[in-house]
């Protein structure tokens, strides 16, 4: 087979050749718009699910959803540490300057470029005084900055203030704006609890701003705690497994465009390889393709492929996380590791699919410690993004089959 012809991408973030299995989650996006277009109230909308299965592939496909039908639009990834002000207010930048040549009133553009400037430019942390030069914000306005509108310097008030304004550009224009915001599990409590009050006040107004988030599982459990109305707030949409339809579509139509089939037998070791997990299922796709000699590919071909998948996979995929982890932290994972496996082989159909939680207080036993002083390393991985706990008292790990890679790794 031809590399160069190899249709399939397995990359971060990078969309497959067939966006196969989420045509439900673009058609509800589409009545999103559609319904705030008509001026029906609408929630924002919240992705949630494990690494690999195509969040930030589908985030920014319902981008182009909102661009195609002119909406302003602007995307941030959300980052330990970092304030919301200063991406958010980049975002809204981009999203104000698609909408700008279709407004009438230039004055009014320039006015929310001026809060816009104001509202980025509190973002010095106190007790820090006049930011450093590579701190400052340069955005590229050349109106001067507001007084008195979202520069408060609480986040909650301005950032309200800051999106309603936006809100009420893309009124006058007839469509409205989406902001996109990957890894929002990331963002910090205030800036959580300040996006939350900016949703709820917009549904309230019925303005045309929605924010679309993608996180790991416990992105719901974040917006929870920090508003307890929350639950109600947003449209909450888990991005799973493909199906096996939907795995043998994303494999089979990029093959099927270059002449090439597949054998059913093929397919199906395809898929127990991959676990529909759709990362896995380019991944393997693609190895698969190098190493078949002609059309159609066969389960030899697989069988011979699938150890330089797993090889490429160990290093890209889960050895790069691994090594982020300290000593403590890999003993940690590999207590879960082992206890998951327990775990998920108790679930009823004795499927080893490494995505069970496990309680805290086995790890803790297992490990033969307390459970306070396995805190520490506990906090640390979901600072890390390696583990998430979706229920109080358990803990799960974020990307997909990492228990299994991880009990083949020496101690």
């Amino acid at each position: 087979m031809d590399p160069v012809r190899n249709p399939y991408a397995p990359g971060a973030g990078q969309r497959p050749p067939e966006l196969a299995g989420r045509g439900r989650e673009l058609d509800v996006f589409d009545i999103v718009l559609e319904r705030i277009a008509r001026g029906r109230p609408e929630r924002s909308l919240m992705l949630t699910g494990l690494r690999g299965v195509g969040k930030t592939v589908l985030l920014n496909t319902l981008r182009s959803q909102a661009i195609n039908r002119l909406w302003g639009s602007g995307k941030i990834e959300a980052r330990p540490e970092q304030s919301l002000r200063r991406p958010i207010a980049a975002a809204l930048h981009m999203a104000v300057r698609e909408l700008a040549p279709r407004h009438r009133a230039p004055d009014r553009i320039d006015a929310f470029l001026g809060v816009l400037k104001a509202f980025a430019q509190r973002d010095t942390p106190a007790g820090r005084g006049v930011p450093k030069l590579r701190d400052r914000w340069q955005p590229g306005i050349d109106v001067p900055a507001a007084s008195g509108r979202a520069d408060s310097g609480d986040i909650e008030i301005d950032l309200v203030e800051l999106l309603t304004d936006a809100a009420s550009v893309a009124s006058d224009v007839g469509t409205g704006v989406a902001i996109f915001i990957d890894e929002m599990q990331d963002l910090g409590p205030e800036d959580v609890s300040a996006l939350c009050a900016a949703c709820h006040e917009l549904s309230q107004l019925g303005a045309p701003l929605i924010v679309v988030g993608a996180g790991l599982p416990h992105l719901p459990a974040v917006l929870s705690a920090a508003k307890s109305y929350s639950e109600r707030l947003f449209r909450y949409q888990r991005i799973d497994r493909l199906d096996r339809l939907a795995a043998d579509q994303a494999l089979c139509a990029p093959a099927e465009r270059e002449d090439v089939a597949y054998e059913a037998k093929a397919l199906d070791l395809l898929y127990e390889k991959s676990g529909g997990y759709p990362y896995f299922v380019q991944a393997y796709g693609k190895a698969t393709w190098d190493h078949a000699p002609r059309s159609p590919i066969t389960v030899a071909d697989v069988r011979v492929a699938a150890p330089e998948a797993e090889a490429e996979l160990a290093v890209g995929f889960f050895g790069s996380r691994f090594e982020r982890a300290t000593p403590a932290e890999r003993e940690y994972m590999r207590a879960m590791a082992t206890l998951s496996r327990v775990e998920a082989a108790t679930d009823g159909g004795g499927r080893d699919d490494m995505d069970a939680a496990v309680p805290t207080a086995e790890i803790a036993r297992a490990l033969g410690r307390k459970p306070a002083s396995l805190s520490p390393a506990r906090d640390a991985l979901i600072k890390k993004g390696l583990i998430y706990s979706g229920e109080r008292g358990t803990v799960a790990f974020t990307v997909p089959h990492f228990g299994r890679y991880l009990r083949t790794q020496p101690a």
